[in-house]
């Protein structure tokens, strides 16, 4: 069980150590900040709400434009430098005393969280091998429950206490927290900025990669499981059921104890894009069959079988959400060019904000206004084809132009674990290879700038030379540009 808690030592422990320090502060601010924000600063909850929304609505526009930076100059200056902003924008709110001063602080808070979010993944992709980051990425969620439920108590401490001091206590511990973590971070090996192409085609922005976007889009839907816990079930339980209001709770522990204990269990299974797909298809039918029990829930007259359903219905969510959770963070790397980590992930954490800004309003309609209907709707989101359209068309497209695998006979890893490729017999000159995106070959020779997808596809040995100098039909010109690579290929020592 300890392993679920512990990764491997090396650049896996410290970037878990790293994730423990800020997530026990984080746990505490959660639990305090809406109270100290209207009580101790003495603004209106509404003005809070709004001021919150505004700055996680521009954090969540930061995100792609600092994960770029993370990639351009270095992902661990770059995380460093945002835990720090983030810390001092923690302080800040230490001395806001305005409407407007508060927002200024909170745009800064969410802005350096977006950054800082997406850094970290760049960080994680340069010092972990591909196979070990959705192990890793398990341990770091089960670390950071446990952090934050240590800190959720360490708040309500502070709300017990209930006085000023208490409150400026908690926003200091969590400022320092950051702090902490960002040496934590400089501990870290650096990782080589990636260099910047600037041929035709490199500036492509990740919105403009389609099956990406689906991905991330869908994935956002599947967050909403997010607000459920905090702000759905309880308004369910109050509202439509006969259940006592303390079950939240329960709920809410049997939730952070599962993640904790078992998401490292659920990762393990999951090693490719396939198998991403897969454990995603299972874990929707998963949370559509809690709604379903959550449904249930309302009918029943008694308290106590109330409670025993909102049990099921809470241990089928927690299942499904640590299945999503798996598949979400190896897709999010798979579809992702090499180059491009942390602008890909940038965007992919916007997912987070969205569900936690469209959440309330959309839970609050289904399951108060709609009641078991409500539950119904969203337990049908018609995610599962769309996610294999999103598989199929990212592992044969990248920026909008198809990946040909074109006279291969010979991929740089065929028979490496890992390796998808299909040898081109004779007469399937110009077939397209239908693993292509599982390959993860890394040529000698392949040139910057490429991935090793195009390089595999594109600079494989043909069957005449005469045709290298010519330009296949379905491709574009920039991607012709890697049978320059040709003679380099035929020449390295490794053939």
């Amino acid at each position: 069980m300890t392993n679920s808690l512990v990764p491997p030592a090396g650049p896996q422990r410290v970037l878990a150590l790293a994730q423990l320090s800020n997530s026990v502060g984080d746990g505490a601010f959660y639990v305090t900040s809406a109270l100290y924000f209207t009580y101790v600063v003495g603004l209106d909850p509404a003005r809070v709400g709004l001021g919150l929304t505004v700055a996680w609505a521009v954090g969540s526009l930061a995100g792609v434009p600092l994960g770029r930076l993370a990639d351009r100059r270095g992902a661990r200056g770059t995380a460093v430098l945002l835990a720090l902003a983030t810390g001092l924008s923690v302080a800040s709110f230490l001395v806001v005393r305005g409407f407007w001063p508060f927002v200024a602080a909170a745009v800064v808070y969410a802005t350096a969280q977006s950054g800082l979010a997406a850094a970290r993944q760049a960080l994680l992709a340069g010092l972990v091998s591909a196979e070990e980051r959705t192990g890793l990425l398990a341990h770091l969620q089960s670390t950071l429950n446990a952090g934050l439920a240590v800190g959720a108590g360490l708040g309500g401490l502070a709300l017990h206490v209930g006085s000023r001091g208490a409150y400026l206590g908690v926003f200091a511990f969590d400022a320092v927290s950051f702090l902490l973590c960002a040496g934590v971070l400089s501990r870290l090996p650096s990782v080589a900025p990636v260099a910047v192409n600037r041929s035709a085609g490199a500036s492509v922005t990740v919105l403009r990669d389609r099956p990406y976007v689906v991905v991330a889009a869908l994935n956002a839907v599947l967050l909403l499981r997010m607000p459920l816990l905090s702000l759905g079930l309880p308004l369910w339980v109050a509202e439509r059921t006969a259940a006592p209001e303390w079950v939240v709770s329960v709920l809410f522990v049997l939730n952070t104890v599962a993640v904790m204990l078992f998401q490292v269990r659920v990762a393990r299974g999951v090693t490719g894009i396939l198998s991403a797909v897969g454990v995603l298809r299972r874990s929707g039918w998963v949370m559509g069959a809690a709604c379903g029990v959550f449904a249930v829930s309302g009918p029943a007259g008694s308290a106590w079988v109330a409670v025993g359903v909102l049990v099921v219905g809470a241990v089928l969510l927690v299942v499904g959400e640590m299945g999503q959770s798996a598949g979400a963070w190896q897709l999010s790397f798979d579809l992702a060019p090499g180059d491009r980590v942390g602008e890909y992930q940038g965007f992919f954490g916007t997912g987070v904000t969205v569900a936690r800004t469209a959440g309330p309003l959309v839970l609050t309609v289904l399951l108060v206004e709609w009641g078991p209907w409500g539950w119904g709707c969203w337990g049908r989101r018609p995610w599962g084809r769309r996610m294999r359209w999103g598989r199929r068309r990212g592992g044969l497209r990248r920026g909008g132009r198809r990946s040909w695998c074109r006279l291969l006979d010979r991929c740089p890893g065929l028979g490496r674990r890992g390796c998808a490729h299909r040898r081109a017999g004779p007469g399937r000159a110009g077939v397209r290879s239908p693993a292509l995106a599982g390959c993860r070959c890394a040529h000698p020779c392949r040139p910057s700038g490429t991935t090793a997808r195009s390089y595999v596809g594109l600079a494989a040995r043909s069957a005449t030379a005469t045709r290298v100098r010519r330009r296949p039909s379905g491709t574009t010109a920039r991607s012709y540009g890697g049978f320059a690579a040709q003679r380099r290929y035929e020449q390295c020592p490794r053939q």
